[in-house]
């Protein structure tokens, strides 16, 4: 199957800026959050895609590479996946394909040499109150280390690789078809430049092993959903010596009980009982640094927005915090006895016309008004 498009993926065109790029995928990232849609592989399987998408649009060599070849230019790489996965470096991204005609590039090597190791992604789950505070967490990531036993050589110990007699030692064989001279890599050590007669017995003459790492990592305060933190070389090991990758951490924030960000503001909702809306008076709301009072002034309707000042989200890359905006939700009384019941209709009865109600009169005159209107 076919990958799709990644600008379809995320809903975006090609010339989206970086800044949309990021509202779009921290969108569909949260649609499809595997916290959001517990059980659902589906909604699992787009998750992975558009963080996938993201992760080659937001880098602009990875993204200039796709532009102009597609999933072949990135797809080299090694790919991605849930949790952690690796990304190669652009060194060799198309050395498959001309290596064998040019002859690669690097002074002659062609694919031989040290070979800087493939850059991971780790997925981090973190709760909101993480995010806006800043913690330090412990992750465990799957990748190649370098072999201790052998040092990266892929020789035993107490042996060394030797030279091709191929190639003598560049990786590269030229061949003369009539009146053209092809470079090829050679068949041989397959571009290394060298050979191991006696491999290590922990690699099998890789130079690098499998290994579960532990890391610790510190999340500055104010990151959001689709944030990176990037680890240097604490990614994949290099090939032949070559320098580690690096290890970048991709936050994605958990939805809250409470509160729902956007950017620095925090949004909540506040129950606020008839009579307290009617007549006034003081309510108690949560924050992230505690509970705070929040007065409700006479004749409060429904929606209505009250802005706590300072009370948001302090952008990571600095500046004033966010608000807090609670919007009132009325609650409609429920559970009524009989008593109670008679005494709404008494009040019901007393309050009827324009000046209690203005909203509904003139909402009931613009219907009266749009059916008048109407030609049956």
């Amino acid at each position: 199957m076919s990958k799709r498009d990644y600008y379809e993926i995320l809903g975006v065109d090609r010339d989206v800026s970086e800044k949309d790029l990021k509202k779009a995928y921290r969108r569909v990232a949260m649609k499809f959050h595997p916290d959001r849609n517990p059980d659902d592989k589906d909604a699992e399987e787009k998750f992975k895609e558009a963080s996938e998408a993201y992760e080659i649009l937001s880098e602009p060599q990875k993204r200039a590479a796709y532009d102009q070849y597609g999933h072949a230019g990135v797809d080299a790489q090694g790919g991605m996946g849930a949790g952690a996965g690796g990304f190669g470096s652009f060194s060799d991204i198309f050395g498959d394909v001309f290596g064998d005609i040019f002859g690669g590039g690097g002074g002659g090597r062609g694919r031989g040499g040290p070979a800087r190791g493939a850059d991971l992604r780790y997925t981090l789950d973190l709760e909101l109150e993480d995010a806006v505070r800043g913690t330090t967490v412990k992750i465990r990531v799957p990748t190649l280390v370098t072999c201790e036993p052998c040092g990266g050589s892929g020789a035993k110990a107490g042996s060394k690789p030797t030279s091709c007699t191929t190639c003598g030692g560049i990786g590269q064989v030229r061949m003369q078809q009539g009146f053209f001279s092809v470079q090829q890599t050679c068949p041989s050590c397959r571009g290394k430049g060298s050979i191991i007669s006696d491999p290590c017995t922990s690699c099998h003459g890789q130079g690098r092993v499998e290994e579960t790492k532990t890391l610790s990592v510190k999340v500055p305060p104010g990151v959001d959903t689709g944030d990176r933190i990037r680890l240097a070389g604490e990614g994949e090991a290099g090939a032949d010596g070559g320098p580690s990758g690096d290890l970048y951490v991709q936050v994605a924030v958990r939805e809250h009980d409470i509160f729902q960000r956007d950017g620095k503001n925090l949004y909540c909702e506040v129950p606020v009982g008839f009579v307290d809306a009617a007549l006034g008076g003081e309510l108690e709301v949560p924050t992230l640094d505690g509970r705070v009072k929040l007065k409700v002034p006479p004749e409060t309707q429904t929606g209505k927005l009250f802005r706590l000042r300072g009370k948001g989200v302090a952008p990571v890359r600095g500046g004033a915090p966010g608000d807090l905006l609670c919007r009132v939700v009325l609650e409609t009384p429920v559970n009524l006895t009989h008593k109670q019941k008679e005494l709404l209709k008494e009040f019901q009865a007393s309050v009827k016309g324009d000046k209690h109600s203005p909203r509904q009169s003139s909402w009931f005159e613009g219907m009266k008004n749009f059916f008048g209107d109407m030609k049956i």
